[in-house]
């Protein structure tokens, strides 16, 4: 079951444009959305989660028109927004059971079932019975992938899923993405590109509304091969180096400067080409849209 989106546009009042002309064809499996914060991503997901509608545009869930018929979208779509509310005094079983009634299985024993086999695949087992209001972050986040899989769902929408998340809880919650975006379409929508990179098979970076590209990560990085350069640099040599040339990224090392620039030939004296990385590639497509923009 694929995710066609068609020409989407939304300008909110006050004439700020959060989607412009967005066309993305999602297949089964993990796709990543990429982009700067304001970038229109959340605007996308809410859209697509039918919780907000266009100006324009078309979303097709396989044979299901998402515009027209929101209700029967609904009964296939998980969705784990950015923030969500929880009932903190209640365990994490009686949370569960209470989604997963709303998602109409009235049945008790089947219920029970489904509750049991949700906190075990998302690691909660030996935590069912605790208060939800003392769950960690990353405890949090696995209960909402619980709520948002509650209706054995053919779309699953996560919004920023790992902010804020200490490493380990991080490396937790994408294995459990990994594993759901199996048989399923996932989109994960971000701002960490290291996300993307570990776990998606397909992405695009959308930055003020427009998709600036789309593909899968491999090729993207196969088309920026030979195109990223490095250098150290001083503090005073910065920003002329700013100045006359495209530099994505700079970091420090050992309280020096670090340059990335993208360049199709050497840019010079001292620079050496480095296998790019997809944040190399992440930096140059949202600095040059930046750039169209302006």
């Amino acid at each position: 079951m694929r995710l066609v989106i068609e020409g989407l546009y939304k300008t909110y009042p006050g004439g700020v444009q959060a989607l412009d002309d967005v066309s993305l064809t999602i297949e089964p499996g993990m796709f990543g959305l990429l982009g700067p914060n304001g970038a229109g991503k959340s605007t996308l997901m809410r859209t697509v989660a039918t919780l907000q509608r266009p100006d324009a545009g078309s979303i097709r869930l396989g044979d299901l028109d998402v515009l027209a018929q929101p209700d029967e979208v609904r009964k296939v779509l998980g969705y784990l927004p950015q923030e969500f509310g929880l009932y903190p005094n209640l365990s994490a079983r009686v949370v569960l059971d209470h989604f997963t009634t709303l998602k109409g299985v009235t049945g008790r024993s089947e219920r029970k079932e489904l509750v049991d086999s949700l906190l075990v695949k998302t690691n909660l087992w030996e935590s069912k019975d605790k208060a939800v209001g003392g769950f960690s972050g990353g405890m949090k986040q696995r209960l909402g992938i619980a709520i948002a899989l509650a209706g054995d769902p053919k779309l699953l929408i996560v919004d920023e899923p790992t902010a804020g998340l200490d490493p380990t809880e991080r490396h937790r919650f994408l294995n459990l993405l990994a594993e759901l975006g199996r048989d399923i379409v996932v989109i994960l929508s971000t701002h960490i590109v290291e996300d993307v990179r570990e776990l998606c098979s397909s992405m695009a970076i959308i930055h003020r509304g427009r998709v600036v590209l789309e593909g899968d990560p491999s090729s993207v990085l196969e088309s920026a091969r030979g195109k990223v350069w490095r250098r150290k640099v001083s503090r005073a040599e910065l920003d002329a180096y700013q100045r006359d040339h495209d530099v994505i990224s700079v970091r420090l090392q050992a309280g020096e400067p670090l340059i990335h620039v993208w360049s199709e030939d050497t840019p010079g004296a001292g620079f050496h080409g480095v296998e790019p990385a997809l944040e190399d590639v992440y930096f140059h497509e949202v600095g040059e849209a930046a750039a169209r923009s302006v």
